[in-house]
């Protein structure tokens, strides 16, 4: 029953996330802290910060990781089958009809008419994940200084945000190291 309930979960994910990984992260959330209690919210964001810096989609990344949580090896499989099949399936018919119609101007204005709404969903996912992080039971005065430097190193100096991914780990762990 478990197995079942993680496929059909991520299968609605799957089936509704427009927009990539971001877009899906209010989806993912719904469905494993809201309805099916599965992870907590500081756990939530601990998935989406491993995902992001694991190769491979952010979504696809957190349905392993909570299908192998909750189910295993098998709850991994389904999961990250439920998130991926409708994905396969849409487009499949998308790539069909756009190739057939391209030209025909209501296609154009329904994909221009989604964009929107995907940046509501993008930016939503990163309040929900930004609020945790700076403010849990008061203002973490590391994590803003912390965040505030790789804004800056990544719009003002163009660093690969791989590294100032890195980079925010190990200020973390020296943070840490220092007033712990």
């Amino acid at each position: 029953m478990l197995l079942l309930k993680l496929f059909l979960s991520f299968l609605q994910i799957g089936a509704f996330s427009f927009g990539g990984g971001y877009a899906s992260l209010p989806l993912i959330q719904h469905q494993v802290i809201d309805i099916n209690n599965w992870i907590s919210a500081t756990e939530f964001a601990d998935l989406v910060t491993i995902s992001q810096m694991t190769p491979g989609p952010v979504a696809i990344n957190a349905a392993t990781f909570i299908g192998l949580r909750v189910g295993g090896i098998l709850g991994a499989v389904m999961a990250t089958l439920g998130c991926v099949l409708p994905s396969c399936i849409i487009v499949s018919i998308i790539s069909y009809i756009y190739v057939k119609y391209r030209q025909m101007e209501l296609l154009k204005g329904i994909l221009s008419a989604l964009r929107p709404a995907v940046i509501a969903l993008i930016a939503y996912a990163g309040l929900t994940l930004l609020l945790p992080a700076l403010w849990d039971s008061g203002l973490k005065i590391d994590m803003v200084v912390i965040f505030v430097v790789c804004v800056i190193l990544l719009r003002k100096f163009r660093l690969n945000p791989v590294i100032v991914m890195l980079g925010a780990g190990v200020l973390k762990v020296i943070y840490g190291l220092i007033f712990t």
